[in-house]
């Protein structure tokens, strides 16, 4: 990308993915499975102008393995039980250099990363009482291992840092049971309870989660269904929703930070059409969220005490609050024939609101998603070529950007000094911030497309698939920035707001051996 003389920009992207599973058959009571997943993503974004250049970089990745024993005690009951290991690494890294206006030379380098380490062990239990109860039931537990902040810098006029905040250990654990109750022909009703408990160490919460279901079988062809729950999560997500680069952090619950709850209630109908070859479904829902958190005006996930070069407790910048999510869920589907798929769309509204931010007034969060529109269609060209093409569309994220700034005379007055007169020269700038999130993204949408060539061969089947991704290379938000914004000094004839965007059209091929 050319910024009109004021330097260049260029951003890339790659993944990586590996999955492999290996099952194997003991005979008719015991079967092992091991599964591993290993998937690595990074972004990049360079800059260079006449007087510095920047490299930065955001990388997300995940390792997980899973083994899994799958036993038959009887024609009636058997279980499945798992041994899970998960590793999950954020990182943000920068590295800046130029000279600065006194011809003096400067560089700045940062290394940010945080992880997420878990361990689970869960056997879970299926046993058929008779024709109309199906009885679940089990337990979990895991430790979690929580770094939420690792940093090093270093640069010519900071010395090293090298960081590390707390670590935090938390157990979590369950126990539940369900019962699947057909009932005649026309109900069936699904109601269920479970425990959790999550131990921080200093403090232990214990919550109970109700769930029940039902389905009622109006005709043939039509059907109806309601559910409610009752839910805790022990693990919060902080996003950042203002410009820049997109940064998820997870923390845990602590004695300080208490598990978020919610309690949703949804009801729907399903209808048969055309002999059967379509269903047409239709789900409203209403979801109440407690115990919500955010970061609070001005706060961080980098922030650094300046005083002691530690990091501040992501406990000290957060506050809590309350949510509210409604919508309507609608989709046309076809399983039968050459040509199936499906259209489905949501019309959808979530409001948080917190005593400390955007004074007290209720404000979309940053994945409020008015409208999500999604198209799949596969066709069956023979029994060994399929071709596939998926569209999806989605209202962009809200963000919180400045709307105006204004001079500041006073701020980091004695870096802004003409050496000649001693007077204040070239005076920085300060942003003002509206409403909270009140900046709508530009939307997200963009079409795949796929063929898939199958042969069945005597002991194995292959595929090979070609496709494109994001065939129409639309070019979607990843995040924006400000430009030409105050630097050193140099004051600026006017700011604009600038995507970056990602992921073009991008061509693949995949090949898949299952025997």
């Amino acid at each position: 990308k050319d910024n009109g003389g004021e330097g260049t920009g260029s951003a890339g992207y790659f993944f990586q993915d590996l999955n492999a599973k290996i099952h194997y058959d003991f005979g008719r009571k015991n079967k092992l499975y091991l599964s591993g997943f290993f998937g690595k993503d990074n972004f990049n974004y360079k800059f260079k102008d006449s007087t510095s250049s920047q490299t930065s970089g955001l990388s997300w990745g995940n390792k997980t393995g899973t083994l899994r024993w799958n036993h038959l005690f009887n024609s009636k009951l058997f279980a499945n039980t798992s041994f899970i290991y998960s590793n999950f690494r954020f990182g943000i890294s920068d590295e800046t250099k130029g000279v600065d206006r006194n011809d003096e030379s400067y560089s700045y380098y940062l290394d940010y990363l945080s992880i997420v380490r878990d361990l689970s062990l869960k056997t879970d239990f299926d046993y058929f009482l008779n024709d109309n109860h199906q009885l679940k039931f089990g337990f979990q537990t895991t430790r979690h291992f929580f770094r939420p902040n690792a940093l090093v810098t270093s640069g010519s006029d900071t010395p090293s840092v090298n960081v590390q905040s707390g670590s935090f250990v938390s157990f979590e654990s369950g126990i539940y049971g369900q019962d699947t109750w057909q009932i005649g022909n026309r109900v069936k009703l699904n109601y269920g309870m479970r425990y959790s408990i999550f131990d921080t160490g200093s403090k232990t919460y214990g919550r109970l989660e109700p769930r029940l279901s039902g389905a009622l079988i109006l005709k043939p062809d039509l059907s109806f269904k309601a559910s409610y729950a009752k839910m805790n999560q022990y693990i919060h997500l902080l996003s950042n929703t203002g410009i820049g680069l997109p940064t998820d952090l997870w923390v845990p619950t602590t004695d300080r930070v208490a598990p978020q709850q919610s309690e949703q209630l949804a009801i729907g109908f399903a209808k048969d059409l055309l002999n059967d070859q379509l269903t047409f479904t239709l789900e409203a829902y209403t979801k109440k969220m407690n115990n919500i958190i955010s970061y609070k005006e001005g706060a961080s996930f980098l922030e650094l005490d300046g005083s002691n070069q530690n990091f501040k407790d992501f406990q000290d910048q957060i506050t809590s609050g309350k949510g509210w999510s409604n919508g309507l869920e609608l989709m046309l589907q076809k399983k039968t024939g050459r040509l199936s798929g499906w259209i489905g769309y949501t019309l959808s509204k979530t409001e948080w609101q917190f005593a400390e931010l955007n004074e007290g007034e209720k404000f979309f969060p940053k994945y409020d998603r008015r409208h999500d529109i999604s198209v799949v269609a596969i066709y069956e060209l023979s029994k060994r070529i399929t071709l596939s093409g998926t569209w999806v569309y989605g209202t962009g994220n809200a963000l919180t950007i400045p709307v105006s700034t204004f001079a500041s005379p006073n701020l980091l007055q004695p870096y802004y000094q003409t050496p000649s007169s001693g007077n204040p020269s070239n005076i920085p700038e300060l942003s003002n911030y509206g409403e909270r999130n009140a900046f709508r993204a530009e939307p997200y949408h963009r079409l795949d497309l796929a063929i898939q060539f199958h042969k069945q061969k005597k002991r194995h089947e292959r595929t090979w698939e070609f496709g494109l991704y994001n065939a129409y290379s639309r070019r979607n938000p990843f995040f924006y920035e400000i430009g030409n914004s105050p630097f050193l000094g140099q004051r600026s004839s006017g700011v604009q707001l600038k995507r970056i965007s990602i992921f073009p059209v991008i061509p693949s091929f995949s090949y898949n051996f299952k025997f």
